[in-house]
């Protein structure tokens, strides 16, 4: 009786230890859309759909727990040699499920509810990570962070972001000018950064007030809004690949738009589109860029001593 007894406890506390472990090992994060995830232990196998998530998962140190990317996830160059999915309204189920991840992390553009379904009726943990604005990418870095059992790494890079945009914003003196981002160029249909964007909070770091802080997110203008304004500065995110004019040249021989301020001055600057477009770790680089773009020209207007 007394051997039964022991033997009973003994498996008792086996179950409760296994118990334990599994509740000190799960990982539970509520992702920016509301929704609640929890996983038994940290994931270890990940498609990462948008660019911004890949460079976030790299700086944490855990790129290697990749299996799959997005189509445009091209940075650092170690992630294409990893398989690439389609994605956004084109996300190919078929192709996530093959690479048998566990959690797929994904932005809110152009994703359905059926895909996210149909990923989760496949046993496949979606995440979703959808920063809009500087205080968003601390939030989406904590939760992939959670995600993969690196919070401390989290920590830390989000110090450093701080750190940065904290040094520049001192640095920066108020110019009481005013900077025009155009996201999408004029052949395409001009669209722009408004309020709530982290683009607009790097306007104001680098001592530039945003010409479209008046308009919500990122948004459709029109060109004789752009004339109308007359912005001192011009940020333009398109990409040069090398043929016919560069997007200065192209924008600074638009017709009608030559005496606008930041053309007669020459301040129509080409950021680099990966860094200054995607929400992560990288915007260290676009604000330093435009920091320093911003530096020498009201430098170039001091009087001589």
């Amino acid at each position: 009786m007394f051997r039964k007894c022991m033997s009973l406890f003994l498996g008792l506390l086996m179950v409760l230890s296994m118990t334990g472990a599994v509740a000190e090992t799960a990982v539970t994060v509520t992702d920016m859309t509301g929704r609640e995830i929890t996983l038994t232990e940290p994931a270890t196998r990940i498609v990462a759909l948008t660019a911004s998530d890949c460079e976030i998962l790299y700086a944490l140190g855990a790129g290697d727990l990749l299996v799959g990317r997005g189509e445009y996830c091209d940075y650092p160059e170690a992630v294409l040699a990893l398989p690439a999915v389609q994605s956004g309204a084109e996300t190919n189920i078929e192709q996530i499920k093959a690479l048998e991840p566990q959690v797929v992390l994904m932005a809110t553009m152009a994703q359905t509810t059926e895909q996210v379904e149909a990923l989760e009726n496949a046993g496949i943990h979606v995440v979703v990570s959808d920063a809009q604005n500087i205080e968003g990418i601390y939030q989406a870095i904590e939760m992939i962070g959670a995600l993969v059992g690196k919070t401390a790494e989290a920590e830390t890079l989000t110090a450093s972001m701080k750190d940065t945009f904290a040094a520049v914003s001192e640095a920066s003196v108020e110019t009481g000018k005013t900077v025009y981002f155009e996201v999408s160029p004029l052949q395409w249909g001009l669209w722009t950064a408004g309020k709530g964007t982290f683009m607009d909070e790097l306007a104001g770091m680098c001592g530039l007030t945003n010409v479209f802080a008046d308009v919500d997110g990122w948004a459709s203008i029109s060109e004789e809004q752009v004339l109308a304004r007359n912005p001192d500065y011009i940020v333009t995110t398109t990409m040069y690949f090398g043929e016919g004019p560069t997007p200065v040249e192209e924008i600074t021989s638009r017709p009608g738009w030559e005496n606008l301020k930041a053309v007669t001055s020459g301040q129509v600057f080409n950021a680099d589109y990966n860094e200054i477009t995607r929400p992560g770790p990288r915007l260290m680089n676009a604000v330093q860029s435009l920091f320093d773009f911003v530096q020498e020209h009201e430098a170039s207007l001091e009087p001589a001593a």
